[in-house]
This record gives structure tokens, C-alpha cells and sequence, in this order.
């Protein structure tokens, strides 16, 4: 997996963000980690955002748990931003 420049901490407030969209995928990965047993948070600390959690902890733990938040507002909030987007999306490509 490519690891896509990041901040520390994700946006916050309401509204979705190009970050948002740009971590699309690291955000998806994170839902899927906090699901399954079988993937601990610190490899998918190191897959997505190249932090070594043994060296870095804090800093791992602060990432991991920022992203996994924004992660849960986007299948809460930011899902209906993103679907409204793509309709705009459609609504521009077939107008052209």
C-alpha cells in the first residue's frame, strides 16, 4: 500500500475536506482493523502511515486514534457530503 502524506491529526468539524477525500482508502483500512481481531492497530499504523509504534507510541496511538474518529464520522456525516458530490459529479459530466 502507498502511504499518502498526512498530518498527525485529520481535519475536524463538519464538513468534508480534499484530506477527507484524499484518505478515502487509509480511513476504509481503519474500519476494517477496528473490526477484525485478527489485524492489530500498530501494523496498520506502519502499512498506512509508515509510523513505527514500538519507537513512536504516542505519536502512533495519537494518529491512529485521530483517523479512526474521522473514519467514524465519514460512515456517519461525511458519506452523505461525498454521495452528494459524486451526484454533482454525474449531474456536470452529462450536462457536458
Amino acid at each position: 500500500m502507498t502511504i499518502e502524506p498526512f498530518q498527525d491529526g485529520p481535519p475536524g468539524g463538519d464538513a468534508l475536506t480534499a484530506y477527507d477525500l484524499a484518505h478515502l482508502d487509509a480511513y476504509i483500512h481503519l474500519l476494517d482493523v477496528e473490526k477484525a481481531a485478527d489485524k492489530p492497530w500498530r501494523q496498520a499504523i506502519v502499512s498506512l502511515f509508515g509510523i513505527d509504534a514500538a519507537r513512536e507510541p504516542d505519536r502512533a496511538r495519537r494518529v491512529y486514534d485521530g483517523h479512526l474518529a474521522r473514519a467514524r464520522w465519514m460512515t456517519e456525516v461525511g458519506y452523505r457530503q461525498l454521495a452528494e458530490l459524486e451526484l454533482h459529479r454525474r449531474d456536470s459530466t452529462e450536462k457536458s
